[in-house]
């Protein structure tokens, strides 16, 4: 009987860090949508997606949720200024270095 409770706890437990996995998986998607257009501005597609990646991997929750605001509106100046200040940090410099993708400069 405990070995079976024990089962149900682990299930129970897994399920949640699969929920919120999926969560931080659809704010990233969501988030994306809005990134990689201003990203693409400056460069082609796949260093696009590339940098698009490095810049949601080295962003804090709370700046993927405020970036998911302007999800399905163009990207204002404070929305181009929030995506170059993750952009610049060294996270995301490394992820640009180490996918092959040009650093921005300061």
């Amino acid at each position: 009987m405990r070995v079976v409770a024990l089962s149900l706890l682990a299930g129970l437990v897994l399920a949640a860090c699969d929920a919120a996995e999926l969560v931080d998986s659809a704010l990233k998607r969501t988030v994306h949508s809005v990134v990689f257009p201003v990203v693409n501005i400056d460069m082609p597609a796949e260093p696009a997606r590339l940098a698009t990646k490095c810049i949601l991997d080295a962003a804090t929750q709370e700046e993927l949720e405020l970036l998911a605001r302007d999800v399905g509106v163009e990207a204002g100046t404070s929305t181009k200024a929030t995506i170059r200040q993750i952009a610049l940090r060294p996270a995301a410099q490394s992820c640009f270095a180490a996918n092959g993708v040009p650093p921005l400069a300061g």
